[in-house]
């Protein structure tokens, strides 16, 4: 799981600058929520367009730790980086009172599809795309909200695991604060990823770099180290949660189905 820091690099910012130009944009737009995934996205970008094109926001709920917004803006005073406050609580609340939101896990929900909703629409604003911030265990894990923090028009660092992503941070010189605190998307007091997933980021990233990776059987596997729960509870949390990584299936009815038959790359211009 080593990286070249410096290609790495290299290639993100590539990646961020080719996507959004290929649409016809120049700005960007991010959610900095304190945390380490998305300081880091937001870091490349920076480096990618400049600071007068990158447009980032933190939107706190009235629960969120006011270390989220202060670790957002020391990362936006180490970087340079635009930051406004969008607070979530007057619409979200509006929508929970309406509805009867009843569980932590549904505000959760919501929380972070307001999040997005705040996002995509100040994009319109800014004439930019809104960058993605799921690392590679999250998303092949499920662990994040289908339409909300998983949304995004392109994502720099979904190719890279949790522990890689600190790496990387390292790297680039955001502040060793952000990189060692414990990982939370903050939807209520004392919420934190590890507990709630129940294993260590860095268990769990070395089961999948032998899983996925390298492909690695089951047999293999045990004989690294692996327990066989361990094995069975994380590549049943794969499968189940392949539906939030593919795009809406579509119904098959005619000769060039989108999807499945017309996959031109969007910027062959057809």
């Amino acid at each position: 799981m080593n990286l070249n820091y410096k290609l790495v690099t290299d290639i993100l910012i590539n990646f961020i600058r080719e996507e959004t130009e290929k649409v016809g944009l120049k700005n960007l737009v991010i959610g900095l929520s304190g945390g380490i995934d998305s300081a880091l996205v937001a870091v490349l970008a920076l480096k990618a367009v400049g600071r007068e094109r990158l447009f980032a926001y933190t939107l706190p709920y009235k629960s969120s730790s006011k270390e989220s917004v202060e670790d957002a803006e020391l990362l936006s005073k180490t970087f340079g980086i635009n930051l406004q406050l969008i607070d979530i609580t007057p619409y979200a609340e509006a929508f929970f009172n309406t509805v009867k939101v009843d569980s932590k896990l549904r505000m959760g929900n919501v929380m972070a599809r307001m999040r997005m909703v705040t996002l995509f629409d100040v994009s319109s604003k800014h004439q930019g795309i809104v960058l993605g911030t799921s690392n590679k265990t999250e998303l092949l894990l499920g662990y994040g909200t289908w339409y909300g923090d998983l949304a995004s028009a392109i994502n720099p660092i979904g190719d890279l695991y949790k522990t890689q992503v600190w790496e990387l941070s390292s790297y680039l010189g955001i502040p060793d604060r952000l990189i060692e605190k414990k990982p939370t998307a903050d939807l209520w007091e004392g919420q934190t990823d590890e507990n709630e997933l129940g294993f260590s980021y860095r268990d769990v990233d070395r089961l999948l770099y032998f899983m996925v990776d390298e492909r690695r059987s089951r047999d293999e596997l045990i004989g690294i180290g692996f327990s066989g729960d361990f094995i069975s509870k994380i590549s049943e949390m794969v499968r189940r949660n392949q539906f939030k990584r593919r795009l809406p299936v579509i119904a098959k009815i005619s000769h060039r189905t989108i999807d499945k038959d017309f996959m031109y790359s969007r910027d062959w211009g057809y």
